[in-house]
C-alpha cells in the first residue's frame, strides 16, 4: 500500500503533472494532485502525492523537502488525516440578544 505525502508552498502555476514528474524522479509516484479552490478553480498552493511504498515516501521527504520548484521552496511531509470541525457554517446554538429592525427616535 502507498504512502500519502503533503506538499506545501507550491507556486499557483504548479500542476498535478509537475508534481508527478518531480516525485517520479525519486520513486514510483502512484498519484499527484494539486488542490484547487472550488469556486475559482485556482490552486490553493498545496497538494498531495502518493508514493508506492513507505520507503519511497521517506526518500521523497528527504530528497525533496526544501527543494525549489518554480521559484518556491517546497515543504514535503507525511500527510495526516484531517481532524473534525472547522468546516464553517452550521447551527451555532440559540440566538441571544441582537438588534431590532426598529429604532426608537
Amino acid at each position: 500500500m502507498g504512502k500519502k505525502l503533503f506538499v506545501g508552498n507550491l507556486s499557483f502555476s504548479t500542476t498535478s503533472a509537475d508534481l508527478e514528474s518531480l516525485f517520479g524522479e525519486v520513486g514510483t509516484c502512484e498519484s499527484a494532485a494539486v488542490i484547487t479552490d472550488r469556486a475559482t478553480g485556482r490552486s490553493r498552493g498545496f497538494g498531495f502525492v502518493e508514493m508506492s511504498s513507505p520507503a519511497e515516501a521517506q526518500k521523497a521527504i528527504t530528497d525533496l523537502n526544501g527543494r525549489e520548484l518554480q521559484g518556491r521552496t517546497l515543504n514535503v511531509s507525511e500527510a495526516h488525516e484531517r481532524s473534525g470541525g472547522g468546516g464553517g457554517g452550521g447551527d451555532r446554538g440559540p440566538r441571544r440578544g441582537g438588534h431590532s429592525a426598529r429604532r426608537a427616535y
